[in-house]
């Protein structure tokens, strides 16, 4: 008969042989086939073969009548109730709790049923909850439905027997329910409503925490069966068991694979236990946590939370009673009153309703509007401000009271103090409390609970809304701290007194039986026994795991036997005596102080057979450490058989979770059992696996690791390496983020357990722990790292380097041998009066410090002409020496002192430092004596004025009226224009016109009957050149832009400025090149201005023209462009110039010779000669009373050679008296000359002289005047031309200073000026300024 195929599970995949032999074992024991009498006659088998086994121990047991060595040791016995079940009958949508005890020996067992059927609180999550605590088994059903009602049966069992107790539950409606209303909330079921579907919920929200005024989301993953996308579940969520409704306070979802309620506008009233309710094929699967609200910060520091729970009652026409309960008031001041304020609807303005705080918390507000709608808020007063308000009460309309809720309630005052506080551990960072309540409740509302971290003064709320039952679960602890409680009592009144405090407990979980231990697995086989290794339980139950027990069992059998009657305390045990070619299976419990924890589940089969592979088995007991965001570190043990040859390393693979694929980490196998791995995705969660390899090859991979996120636990901190600043010892600390009562600090290094070492020396206390070098060096490098144990995971690591080490060691020698810090090391400074004080400064100095001045190995003291002190408070150690002579020279030493710390600070004083000092002494000790009379408190100094003066300043001091004071240049004396003030206190001395000629030494002399005082002032080298730079650098600030003028010689670029001189650094460029002084570019300037002139310009002049003038810091440009028209135009008034200078030049001009007024007596002759001048040569006219002069017997006219004119009259008469003039004219123009001519009669008194009136000539341009003298008149001066330019200045004006070559066509000299003598030609004035541009 063929058989069936079989699929061999993962588990059992072995070689052909082993293959062979497993099959053959499931063929005789299992049977051949899969029908349904085959397996009926198989369990018939197996339950007669159990029962006679049962027996048979039985009578064993009376037999031997030993005892299993347990937390409690007791005879084995089968199991018995103590207290047996019994019927409860209840209403429907209320819970009911079955309970019972059971014993015997070992720990039965417990199986729930309902009518027969076993109970499986995963068929429908949320509905049944199974608990065992301490012997006493419960069976909890939420929210009983009609459908409930059954017998619920417990049965007990162990090996040696089993029990049962059995109970009826019977679940009523109350009367005038329909049968369509399931549990009174939800419709009528059809076939596709939601509460048909099955849900499970998988992440569940925890107990969280919120801030006053923030958001939060509550919310629950699920899986849907069947996930119908218009079919959403049906969910509710609860507040403290009120049923919340969706609005702008609440917002709730359900779709997706979760159910959220999201609160945006968190307030204190939103604390409570929320609830989420969904509704399930078989009932309903629903969640609880805590949220918990903290209050927002105040408006005002100290100011106190906001109330909470602010309602309206009473509410009639014209008034509503609100009433609120009390913030809690821990660090603040005391709550002194309430404000309460309203704000109509359809208005965002709240008015106050109250003038002064009220003390109760319930206040009438009167003056509603009848049929307006309002709302009410409720704010705090102390004496540190007004809270925050509280949340708004839902909106009220003003009408007369029909069924309005009334505000119960006659009894004043506040609460007494409740009783007895009581705390008991709950989780890791969580504490239950309990208490009793006060005596006189007085209307009771609630309570708040306080703590405190024991030790500290400072409580902190545990609750911000008043908590109404008499008992509370605190959360968010820190793991393993110590905490004090308290209660108090609330009501409108107020907060009562405090209760006493409750007991000092530790924050850790509750204590219970540890979990299951896992992952059993073989590391070796002989043929006759095997060695296990497995893991340690999750959860420790809270406390350490002092034994473990192992079972078991052919694999053929149902019945268990023990391996160890005594505990186990290693997680590895070689268990003897088995059968070769045997399968077992094996199932471990581990126990604690509490008892004995549930068994594991069993192992899958194992065969005893013998290894006789070459390659290594597996490694085992991986474990993590350090577990990052982005690395973490795997730990294992080696392999229990090696192989043919010894282990010489380990390859590690990583997958994701989820995957089979593994990846090897490390390519080159490595000697340690450790590993860090890097490189990991924050938040992915991965499992890991070690293969031993030696000589022969890879061996076996391990059994793969629990699957680890790659997160750490919050408020992770890493290993902290430090000197001690009291000891100066070097160490390792570690303060971890949890902690629990049985927590173990485990040192290692390299990953090896450092244990009783004396190198190091470890100390813990509370949640830190300290890891000390007692004699550090480089033995000790290496990676060291922590581990706490029973928590979930706190580990850290740090690697100690040789240049980390060297730090820590020159610190640590510092430390050990402490040294007083000195901000400055001895030095000294010379006083006034040539007094000499050395000095140091130290960091800090105690009041206590001692110290020792020591000058060439002798200690000396204060005394005469020694003074010696400190300054604790500056840290200053100071001695002066009134007397500093030659006999000083040596070496100073100062020795400190102070608490366990020394130093010394020494100077030497000796050659050419000493002569140096002794010096400087000597100065100082004479301009003591110096200014015991009158001297210059500042000798002196030069500044520049803004009109470029130089001045010569110094101060003076100690002076009276009777000082006096003289200036001096080469010894000789300098007068002032302005008396010296000495009084005042400032001397100045002006020098205008700054130039090289001031070069010198200047001395000002101060004295009076008390002594003399002399201060020089060297003006030369680089003296002169700084104020040179002074004087440039206002100069150049005031520079004007270049301004263009034309002269006879050329065009000249002129810049106007305060001063100018041509020891300032100034340089003329054209096309940024620098221009030298020559015959064709001139430069020149004067006070007022510096130019530069190009002679004969030309087409190659055209360009950019500029001038620097540097200060030696500063450059300043100023630019002219000559180009374009600019030059067009100055080129033509050049030319015009040069043509109007050519005629000035060779006019026709009376040299010389003739007199102003002649005087003559009658019948004498009259001869007018004078030289004239012209070039073509002039023509000359002479004329009496402008007319010509005809030459006749009388009167004679000549001009010879050109050069010399005459005009004789013999034998003057009367008549002969008038103006006579002549006229000397050619082609460029002329000149006209007068004479007034007087003739009188011998014996008459001489006439009086008097001028000819001047007439005005003719311009060169104008055609020559006829040659009669009535027709000449004045002829206006040309008016200026329309250029762009200014008025020439000619080139022959005298310019002082000026390094200005001679021109080579120089003008002739104008004859000295007479009073009226004769007027020229209109020419070009030869002494007219150009006019001067604006300064700047």
């Amino acid at each position: 008969m063929a058989e069936p195929a079989y699929t061999i599970p993962v588990f059992r995949q072995r070689t052909a042989d082993e293959g062979t032999e497993e099959y053959q074992r499931v063929s005789t024991n299992v049977g051949k086939g899969l029908t349904v009498i085959q397996d009926e006659l198989h369990r018939m088998r197996m339950a007669t073969k159990a029962k006679v086994e049962s027996l048979a121990l039985q009578r064993e047991v009376k037999e031997m009548m030993y005892r299993r060595v347990d937390t409690s040791e007791e005879f084995p016995r089968m199991p018995d109730f103590l207290v047996a079940l019994r019927p409860h009958t209840v209403w429907e949508k209320t819970p009911v709790k079955l309970f019972c005890t059971v014993q015997g020996t070992p720990r039965p067992v417990v199986q729930w049923y309902k009518g027969g059927v076993p109970v499986d609180p995963l068929s429908a999550p949320g509905k049944y909850k199974i608990e065992n605590k301490y012997g006493v088994h419960g069976l909890i059903i939420s929210r009983c439905v009609v459908s409930d009602t059954a017998e619920y049966s417990a049965v007990a069992t162990n090996p040696h027997g089993s029990a049962t107790s059995k109970a009826t539950v019977t679940v009523k409606r109350p009367a005038g329910t329909g049968e369509s209303c399931l549990l009174g909330l939800v419709p009528h079921l059809t076939e596709i409503h939601a509460s048909k579907l099955e849900v499970t919920l998988l992440d569940r929200f925890s107990v969280s925490f919120g801030v006053e005024g923030g958001s939060i989301s509550l919310a629950c993953t699920m899986v849907v069966v069947p996930d119908l996308p218009n079919v959403p579940p049906l969910a509710q969520w609860y507040r403290d068991d009120k049923l919340l409704t969706a609005g702008r306070r609440a917002e709730m979802s359900v779709g997706g694979g979760a159910a959220r309620l999201t609160l945006p506008h968190l307030a204190k009233d939103d604390e409570g236990l929320y609830t989420l309710r969904i509704f399930t094929k078989d009932g309903t699967a629903e969640h609880s946590a805590y949220l918990f609200v903290s209050d927002a910060p105040p408006p005002a520091p100290g100011a106190p939370g906001a109330p909470v729970s602010a309602k309206a009652f009473d509410i009639n026409a014209d008034y509503v009673l609100v009433a609120w309960k009390p913030p809690n008031a821990v660090n603040e001041a005391a709550v002194s009153g309430y404000f309460v304020d309203r704000c109509e609807a359809g208005s965002d303005t709240w008015v106050q309703c109250n003038d002064a705080p009220v003390k109760v918390c319930k206040y009438p507000v009167h003056g509603l509007k009848e049929g307006h709608s309002y709302r009410f808020r409720v704010r705090a007063v102390n004496n540190a401000g007004v809270s925050r308000p509280s949340r708004g009460t839902d909106q009220v309309t003003a009408l007369d009271p029909a069924e309005s809720e009334r505000l119960q309630g006659s009894e004043e005052g506040v609460p007494s103090a409740p009783g007895q506080v009581v705390a008991t551990r709950n989780t890791k960072s969580s504490v239950f409390v309990q208490w009793d309540p006060p005596s006189h409740p007085k209307n009771l509302v609630g309570y708040y609970i306080d703590a405190r971290v024991a030790g500290t003064k400072d409580w902190f709320p545990c609750n911000h809304k008043p908590f109404k039952h008499s008992r509370f679960v605190v959360h968010g602890l820190i793991p393993g701290e110590t905490y004090t409680f308290r209660v108090q009592a609330v009501n409108v009144f107020g907060l009562s007194d405090e209760s006493q405090e409750s007991s000092p407990i530790s924050v850790e979980p509750a204590l219970s039986t540890p979990s299951a231990p896992f992952g059993i697995t073989m590391l070796s086989c002989d043929g006759s026994s095997m060695t296990l290794a497995w893991k340690s339980p999750a959860h420790c139950g809270g406390s350490k795991i002092n034994a473990y027990y192992i079972d078991k069992r052919n694999a053929d059998t149902l019945l268990w036997k023990e391996v160890n009657l005594t505990g186990l305390t290693e997680r590895l045990c070689s268990i003897d005596n088995l059968t070769e070619g045997v399968f077992y299976e094996f199932k471990i419990q581990a126990a604690n102080m509490a008892g004995v924890g549930v068994p594991s589940a069993p192992s899958a089969p194992m065969k005893c057979e013998a290894w006789t592979m070459d390659e290594p088995g597996p490694a085992y007991d991986l474990s993590f450490s350090e577990v990052r965001g982005q690395s973490l570190v795997i730990l294992w043990k080696a392999p229990v058989y090696t192989g043919a040859s010894a282990v010489t390393g380990y390859v590690v693979e990583m997958a994701k979770k989820g995957s089979s694929e593994f990846v090897t980490l490390n390519q080159e196998a490595v000697s340690h059992r450790y590993l860090q791995v890097t490189g990991l995705k924050e938040g992915e969660t991965y499992v890991f696996r070690v293969r031993s390899v030696n000589a022969n090859g890879v061996g076996k991979p391990s059994q793969a690791s629990e699957p680890v996120c790659a997160k750490p636990l919050p408020g992770t901190q890493e290993l902290v390496a430090g000197v001690d600043e009291e000891t100066g010892d070097i160490f390792l600390s570690l303060e971890a983020c949890e902690i629990s009562e049985t927590s173990k600090f485990v040192w290692s290094k390299n990953y090896r357990a450092i244990g009783d070492c004396p190198r190091v020396a470890v100390t813990t206390k509370g949640r830190s722990s300290r890891l000390t070098f007692t004699n550090p060096d480089k033995d000790d490098l290496g990676r060291y790292s922590v581990v706490v144990t029973d928590t979930d995971g706190v580990s850290a690591s740090h690697t100690l380097t040789e240049d980390a080490l060297n730090t820590m060691l020159e610190l640590s020698y510092a430390i050990q041998h402490p040294v007083v810090p000195l901000k400055h090391g001895l030095n000294y400074e010379v006083l006034e009066k040539g007094h000499v004080r050395f000095w140091l400064q130290a960091v800090k100095l105690s009041p206590s410090v001692s110290y020792r001045v020591i000058v060439n190995d002798k200690e000396v003291h204060s005394g005469e002409g020694i003074k010696i002190s400190h300054d604790v408070a500056t840290g200053v150690i100071q001695m002066t020496l009134d007397h500093f002579t030659r006999a000083n020279e040596g070496t100073y030493t100062v020795q400190i002192h102070d608490g366990k710390a020394k130093t010394q600070s020494s100077l030497v004083l000796v050659g050419d430092v000493f002569k140096a000092a002794l010096k400087e002494a000597e100065f100082q000790r004479k301009e003591h004596i110096r200014k015991q009379g009158p001297h210059f408190s500042e000798y002196l100094y030069f500044t520049v004025t803004e009109d470029c003066t130089v001045m010569l300043a110094c101060k003076v001091a100690n002076v009276k009226k009777e000082t006096s004071f003289h200036w001096y240049k080469e010894d000789d004396e300098i007068v002032p224009e302005t008396p010296v003030n000495v009084m005042s206190g400032a001397v100045a001395l002006p020098i205008p016109m700054f130039s090289r000629k001031d070069q010198g030494v200047f001395k000002a002399v101060l004295s009076d009957d008390r002594g003399k005082d002399t201060s020089l002032f060297d003006i030369s080298g680089n003296v002169f050149d700084d104020i040179i730079n002074a004087i440039a650098k206002i100069a150049g600030a005031s520079a004007s832009e270049l301004v263009l003028q034309c002269t006879p010689e050329g065009i000249r670029l002129q810049c106007y400025m305060n001063y100018y001189t041509e020891e300032m650094k100034t340089i003329w460029k054209h096309r940024e090149s620098k221009i030298a002084s020559s015959e064709k570019m001139r430069i020149g300037g004067t006070a007022e201005m510096a130019w530069m002139q190009i002679c004969d310009p030309s087409d190659k002049e055209k360009g950019s023209y500029s001038i620097e003038i540097s200060d030696g810091v500063q450059t300043h440009t100023r630019a002219f462009d000559l180009s374009g028209q600019a030059y067009t135009d100055a080129y033509e008034e050049y030319l015009r110039l040069k043509a109007a200078a050519f005629a000035e030049k060779n006019r026709g001009r009376v040299v010389g010779g003739l007199p102003d007024v002649v005087t003559i007596m009658e019948e004498k002759s009259l001869s007018l000669t004078c030289t004239v001048f012209g070039e073509p040569t002039p023509e000359v006219s002479w004329f009496k009373n402008e007319q010509e002069v005809v030459c006749n017997e009388h009167t004679k006219v000549t001009f010879e050679g050109g050069k010399f004119a005459s005009l004789v009259i013999n034998k003057v008469t009367p008549d002969d008296s008038g103006k006579y003039s002549i006229n000397v004219r050619n082609k460029y123009g002329g000149e006209f000359v007068e004479i007034t001519v007087s003739v009188y009669r011998q014996g008459e008194k001489l006439p009086e002289p008097k001028l000819g009136q001047p007439k005005a000539p003719a311009t060169a341009a104008t055609p020559p005047p006829p040659r009669s003298p009535a027709t000449p008149s004045k002829t206006p001066t040309p008016a200026p031309s329309r250029m762009s330019v200014k008025s020439p200045t000619p080139a022959s004006t005298p310019v002082p200073k000026s390094p200005t070559p001679t021109p080579r066509s120089p003008a002739p000299k104008s004859p000295t000026p007479t009073p009226s003598r004769g007027v020229k030609s209109p020419t070009p004035p030869r002494f007219m300024k150009s006019p001067t541009p604006p300064r700047k």
